[in-house]
């Protein structure tokens, strides 16, 4: 199933793809090592945005679908797991 965020979160993977592909050339050329080490950190972070944007699409559409409850509880329960999911 497609969601509305999967175009967003393809684009930001290939952001990080492309990313990638220069901190490759900037360790093949040598470059100073925090130079490297900042970009693998900001690859890694929109990587893990990435995931999070799409791990709570999944919440918002499958799950909640599935659960099929309008009920408060419900609603909090999911809420609660879609906080949680910051620490995968």
């Amino acid at each position: 199933m497609v969601h509305g965020t999967h175009a967003d979160v393809v684009n930001r993977l290939k952001r990080a793809e492309g990313h990638l592909h220069k901190i490759i050339e900037m360790i093949e050329s040598k470059r100073e090592c925090l130079d490297v080490s900042q970009q693998l950190h900001a690859v890694e972070k929109a990587i893990e945005n990435a995931k999070k944007l799409y791990i709570h699409d999944h919440i918002d559409h499958c799950i909640e679908n599935a659960a099929g409850s309008n009920s408060r509880d419900a609603r909090n329960s999911l809420a609660e797991f879609k906080q949680i999911t910051k620490y995968l």
